[in-house]
């Protein structure tokens, strides 16, 4: 029992030495994130879109 409350005491102390991030770095990380994904996710349906009609051509 005392090596979990040992566990628990050491997490505590590990997660107030963090450097939590700023509410504003937060949202800019988010909506780079989210750009990202959306022009990964248009460029990969592009993609796929050339390789269907490409194998539609040929048979």
């Amino acid at each position: 029992m005392n090596r979990i409350i040992g566990f628990f005491k050491d997490s505590y102390g590990e997660l107030r030495k963090v450097v939590w991030p700023s509410w504003d770095s937060v949202v800019a990380s988010t909506k780079v994130v989210i750009v990202s994904t959306i022009i990964v996710a248009a460029f990969l349906g592009i993609v796929d879109l050339l390789l269907v009609r490409g194998i539609d051509l040929f048979f």
